[in-house]
């Protein structure tokens, strides 16, 4: 048993090291290598119990983190996840053996691209089933390689998770094939010919310079321990910090002040002394604030974020859309209910989210042209994603279809305590940028709050010699606003289910030639 189960551990712990903290995302490209070994010539079922070990292994050591909110919850995660590693496996057993039987001739070159689209294949069912987790999908452990992300403004962080997995089967088959004395390095260069046209692409569009116009923005990082966030002996304290930190930002000229995700303490809206408080404050200063707040519309509440104009009004509010089951909902109330007994803290009861907001201000520019000094008053469009809602591709592509120029994410991870959580978080982020060339902007309440440009770039970010989590303080910087429109933008995840096709055909038709 020891010995089936080793090149899986090996596989595991490769893929682990790939992510943060660890960051040797050269692994990456290797890890699945002991796995195939492990699973190859294997039963079906066997190949789906050594995928699914390796999955368990990898999410317990990627998703650890869940622990400090609920450990019976981070365990049916882990395992939960676990089966997509399984069914890759599965896949992978039903669709090689029917390729070997009635493609002999062409075995290795289907196989070079089936067991890829497999993988992604798997990957886009877990970002979308069961409400999706496509928390630490394989090309996100390539955030900071810029050259090698850059294609996702085609095919997204499936194409790269694609390439990877392309290069990890062309390794296995070479190795095989070395092994059987079969001297070829034809899947191996197919792979590297790949790499090469998706590398070179890379450092066409890493040297790319976007112009337009310029943005001053400062993120605010209150640093509020979850024990303080909502007890009402706090507020007072919360609400001061926020507000000291926000007029020292402001002793600078800025055009848009953002704050984390529940930032507000109460509910904006309802709560007439708050509110007015926060009018003030953003009346005081002359600039727009974003502030993350619970509102509520009757018996409604929802997890919102509020955009203050300069002028001490509210201009509008967005809703989170996609909200965290077990977290701020309990997904079939009336039959998990036992749930909210079992969970160590209160569970929300928020809404749903309706409509993808896309926020509006207006700034103001001068110039002199021949003595004479001139007035633009231009408008700015921007949409925010709440919490996780960044992982979740089609909501930024969707939010940019609606005309937004940049986006934002604002986020609490201090449930996660000093994990790699907020590190892997910034990486979803990554990706949403190059995905439709567009900067975002996140701002999380115990970091990490970082400014990203359009190639996927951290340009500048809160930190200090502690590091860029659990520390308050704010940074001002630049960004440079562009309406552009990507092939991903555009299509979305056309690649990803062009992959998912490619698998059903060949499952489907080997079957049939079975029958």
């Amino acid at each position: 048993m020891l010995r089936k189960i080793t090149p899986v551990i090996i596989s595991s712990i490769l893929l682990i090291l790939s992510f943060p903290n660890f960051n040797f995302e050269f692994l990456a490209w290797v890890a699945f290598i002991p796995l195939f070994f492990a699973i190859d010539t294997k039963t079906p079922r066997e190949c789906f119990y050594l995928s699914c070990i390796t999955g368990a292994i990898f999410f317990l050591g990627t998703i650890y983190w869940l622990i400090h909110v609920t450990l019976p919850g981070m365990v049916v995660v882990m395992l939960y996840l676990a089966l997509y590693f399984g069914l890759f496996g599965l896949i992978s057993s039903y669709g090689l053996s029917g390729i070997r039987k009635f493609f002999p001739s062409h075995e290795r070159y289907i196989s070079l691209f089936f067991i890829p689209a497999a993988w992604v294949a798997t990957e886009l069912m877990r970002s979308h089933m069961f409400g999706g987790f496509g928390w630490n999908l394989l090309g996100y452990s390539q955030s900071y390689s810029l050259p090698v992300i850059q294609i996702a403004d085609i095919a997204g962080i499936y194409g790269v998770s694609f390439m990877i997995f392309l290069v990890n089967t062309a390794i296995f088959f070479t190795i095989k094939d070395i092994r059987d004395k079969k001297i070829t390095f034809t899947y191996l260069a197919i792979a590297l010919f790949i790499v090469f046209i998706s590398l070179g692409y890379g450092a066409f569009r890493v040297k790319n310079i976007f112009t337009g116009e310029q943005l001053r923005i400062a993120l605010i990082q209150g640093n509020i321990p979850q024990t303080k966030k909502w007890d009402a002996n706090f507020r007072e304290e919360i609400l001061n910090k926020y507000e000291s930190i926000t007029r020292t930002a402001a002793s600078e000229k800025i055009d848009l002040v953002i704050w984390p995700e529940t930032s507000v303490p109460g509910f904006i809206g309802s709560e007439r002394g708050l509110t007015d408080r926060m009018m003030s404050l953003s009346k005081s200063i002359k600039t727009p604030i974003l502030v993350g707040a619970p509102t509520e519309d009757g018996e409604a509440y929802y997890n919102s974020a509020v955009l203050l104009s300069e002028d001490g009004r509210i201009l509008d509010i967005y809703n989170k859309m996609h909200l965290v089951p077990f977290g701020e909902y309990v997904p079939f109330k009336k039959v998990l209910s036992f749930v909210e007994r079992l969970a160590p803290s209160p569970i929300g009861d928020f809404s749903f989210g309706t409509k993808p907001t896309v926020f509006k201000f207006f700034i103001e520019r001068s110039f002199k042209d021949k003595g004479t000094t001139w007035k633009l008053v231009k408008k700015i469009k921007f949409s925010c994603m709440i919490c996780f809602e960044d992982i979740f591709p089609d909501i930024a592509r969707r939010f940019v279809k609606e005309d937004a120029l940049f986006l934002v994410n604002i986020t609490n991870d201090a449930w996660f305590m000093r994990s790699s959580a907020p590190y892997q978080h910034v990486q979803s982020s990554i990706f949403r940028a190059v995905e439709n060339r567009v900067n975002v902007v996140r701002a999380a309440n115990t970091g990490v709050s970082c400014f990203i440009d359009q190639k996927g770039a951290i340009t500048g970010a809160i930190g200090s010699e502690k590091g860029s989590i659990f520390i308050d303080g704010f940074k001002i910087h630049d960004i440079v606003l562009n309406n552009t429109r990507t092939f991903y933008t555009t299509f979305g995840d056309i690649f990803a289910y062009i992959c998912a096709l490619f698998v059903l055909i060949v499952i489907l038709r080997t079957r049939w030639k079975n029958t």
